[in-house]
């Protein structure tokens, strides 16, 4: 039996946070691990009980949730706080439906961005596809950089990239070789100058690469 997904909510607004976890509760698959109004009790909550996904808010009062992401970006030093459990993935949720918001989520290494006001299947895909390790954007990032044209059979690996998809599970919902699968992620970091799936995915969303049609 798969295990239920530990979801913590941070949010400094009482009614959503509770109601957040009211309705997560009620959901097949998933268990509330805690609650926080703040950075600081975030941080608590989770050096002391595992978390799988947190939900976190950017306006907290005076403080805004991007400064956890930027103390726990890919750009600075891992913490030494003792904790003996994976650092959760992080899924932003907002109010504020600005792609710029939405860029520096995905740069600071958020795994999702989805709004308040989305239907609550989007909040479900957005918190099982961060669970297992890719990324789920409602609200696009602004693009930094030209679009690029790659074949459909790289899109389709890329897509399934970013849907967190390991190797043989994109080799078998293509019908294809793991090596094969291998050959086409090793040729998209060479030519990007990439050096792992995850930096893969970032890019593609940012730039938004599934969103061209293919190339020849």
């Amino acid at each position: 039996m798969t295990a239920a997904i530990r979801v913590a909510i941070v949010d400094d607004h009482p009614v959503l946070r509770e109601g957040t976890a009211a309705l997560l509760a009620a959901q097949p698959g998933l268990e509330i691990a805690g609650v926080a109004d703040s950075v600081d009790a975030a941080e608590a909550l989770v050096a002391s009980t595992p978390v799988d996904v947190v939900l976190l808010d950017i306006r907290l009062g005076s403080d805004s949730g991007l400064r956890w992401l930027t103390q726990g970006s890919p750009d600075t030093p891992a913490r030494s706080d003792g904790l003996d459990h994976p650092r959760p993935a992080i899924v932003v949720l907002t109010s504020y439906d600005y792609p710029q918001y939405a860029e520096a989520a995905l740069r600071l290494g958020a795994s999702g961005f989805v709004l308040k006001t989305a239907p609550i299947a989007e909040l479900l895909d957005a918190i099982r596809r961060a669970a297992a390790g890719g990324l789920a954007f409602g609200v696009r990032p602004a693009r930094s950089g030209p679009l690029t044209r790659l074949s459909g059979r790289e899109l389709d690996v890329v897509r399934l990239v970013v849907d967190g998809h390991s190797n043989d599970e994109i080799a078998a919902r293509l019908g294809i070789g793991t090596k094969t699968v291998e050959s086409h992620l090793r040729r998209l970091f060479e030519r990007f100058d990439l050096a792992s799936r995850t930096e893969l995915a970032t890019r593609a969303l940012r730039e938004g690469w599934l969103e061209v049609p293919p190339g020849g």
